[in-house]
């Protein structure tokens, strides 16, 4: 289901194509997508919108900035009016999506087939190779479900598996009819994989125009990581159970991930452990380069002087409420820390709308573990408000590629204590010898253990010397090597070859 498109007098610089973050959610890839936009205010901008249900997301959280010439918004799993007359496509289709789904099921997947990227990307959505109504009422479509049920998921139920294969890939429909309505760009620019990588990958090839892919996190891993914590998702739970569905959607996100690492050049990741990541799921290594993040740090610079003379004792977590944060560890770290010292706070300090039933389970662990007077949601702050008043990061997830928020805590005088997980262990410890040099600016711990996370934060704040070390390599470092200087001169330069190329 769409807004209605309102089309920009010219075509925009740049068409950006995001799912599930800017403008309605936030965190570190919405923040990020509004700074990239803000500071190249001499490039035209159009949104491209893509969520789940309307019902998901109230109101927009960012206000546009004016480069920003067009917006567009798309719910994939919102109730349709298709036509119900009966239609078959040619098997040729089908086949064309079995052969992708085959190449997701590879352990270390070589890049596809250019001819069935390009085929597939073109030619989705029409008759003659593979419509819609073909997809949902043909008698061939109906033996390919039969056929894959029978072949991957015959344990499971049926109907489960029915209903997930439709809903997962009707929304590939939709997305080929947004790349044909959709208004001209010079270029596209996704910011993940799955289905705003899907769609950049037919803008690439229907348009003629070149795709530049971003990957803040992995998006086969985070959603690998969200269907596993998951109790339903959309076409498995509506219809009677959880069973095979997930088997379904973890193959469809290979696939798609596939298709967008086929279409786009360059391949964009955040560091250097992702960009091997990205080749061993199909990118060709060729298209890959890694642009870290970066801060302003003349920003956060004045928040150095705004901290009391010693650290407060304020323990904060900077981020959503969601399972892959693992905000249940830290409120367990928590009971440790207050344990040996009960003036300490946890602040946490993120939005907890974008799932109420873990956020409600946050709270009740809080209760249940005495907390209450230590422990305290505050909602969305600005990092102005909050980071000059606490004393300490913590960031307790079990997966992240390279946070924002640890370098704006460095960048404001704030060490950080983070789990092993993405860039974290670069980020405290440094990447290279050089950067080693300079010092740990924080502790790195195992994900999902508390009792570690605990006894890290009570050795930084009862050791005032240590604490002013981690806080002089953490300011060197952001300082060093991840300046938004640097990251928007990086993706200035991708616009610049992108805008001259010739097809």
């Amino acid at each position: 289901m769409s807004a209605t498109v309102q089309r920009p007098p010219e075509p925009a610089d740049v068409a950006l194509l995001l799912e599930g973050t800017y403008p309605f959610v936030r965190g570190g890839v919405s923040a990020w997508v509004h700074n990239l936009i803000q500071s190249l205010p001499e490039t035209t901008f159009s949104i491209v919108f893509l969520g789940g249900r309307r019902s998901e997301h109230g109101p927009a959280a960012y206000e546009f900035p004016p480069n920003v010439v067009h917006f567009e918004r798309h719910y994939l799993f919102e109730p349709q009016r298709i036509a119900t007359a009966r239609a078959d496509g040619e098997a040729a289709g089908l086949e064309d999506i079995d052969r992708l789904h085959e190449h997701a099921k590879e352990a270390r997947k070589p890049p596809l087939d250019p001819e069935l990227v390009c085929r597939l990307a073109v030619s989705l959505g029409k008759p003659g190779f593979l419509s819609r109504e073909a997809f949902l009422y043909g008698d061939l479509a109906w033996e390919w479900i039969c056929d894959a049920y029978r072949r991957d998921a015959p344990q499971t139920s049926f109907t489960d598996y029915f209903w997930t294969v439709r809903a997962t890939h009707l929304a590939l429909f939709t997305l080929a009819d947004v790349a044909t309505r959709m208004p001209a760009a010079r270029f596209f620019h996704s910011v993940s994989t799955g289905y705003a990588g899907f769609l950049g990958a037919l803008l690439r090839h229907r348009r003629g125009r070149p795709l530049i892919l971003t990957e803040h996190g992995i998006y086969t891993k985070e959603r690998m990581i969200d269907l596993a914590s998951a109790e339903s998702f959309p076409g498995d739970g509506d219809r009677g159970g959880a069973g095979g569905g997930r088997s379904v959607w973890m193959r469809l996100f290979r696939a798609l991930g596939m298709m967008a690492y086929a279409s786009a050049d360059p391949i964009v990741s955040l560091y250097e452990g992702n960009r091997e990541r990205q080749v061993d799921d199909g990118a060709e290594p060729a298209r890959t380069r890694v642009i870290p993040n970066g801060v302003d740090v003349d920003r956060f610079r004045p928040l150095r002087a705004a901290r009391p003379p010693e650290p407060p004792p304020v323990i904060g977590f900077v981020g959503r409420v969601v399972p892959i944060k693992d905000v249940k560890t830290f409120i367990r770290a928590m009971k440790a820390v207050v344990a040996e010292r009960p003036e300490v706070e946890g602040w946490i300090v993120g939005p907890t709308t974008e799932d109420e039933a873990y956020a409600a389970e946050c709270r009740q662990l809080v209760e249940s573990l005495g907390l209450t007077r230590n422990v305290k949601f505050l909602g969305f702050r600005r990092p102005e408000e909050i980071l000059p008043r606490i004393g300490l990061l913590a960031l307790s997830s079990i997966s992240e590629a390279l946070p924002l928020v640890v370098l704006e805590a460095f960048a404001s005088g704030i060490p950080v204590l983070t789990t092993d997980v993405g860039a974290c262990r670069e980020l405290v410890e440094g990447r290279t010898s050089g950067d080693r040099a300079l010092g740990s600016a924080g502790a790195v711990v195992p994900i999902s253990d508390p009792g570690a996370m605990a006894a890290a934060a009570l050795s930084l704040l009862r050791n005032p010397s240590r604490w002013r070390e981690a806080q002089r390599a953490g300011i060197r470092r952001v300082e060093a090597h991840y300046t938004q200087d640097q990251m928007i001169g990086a993706y200035r330069n991708l616009y610049a070859e992108a805008a001259s190329w010739r097809a």
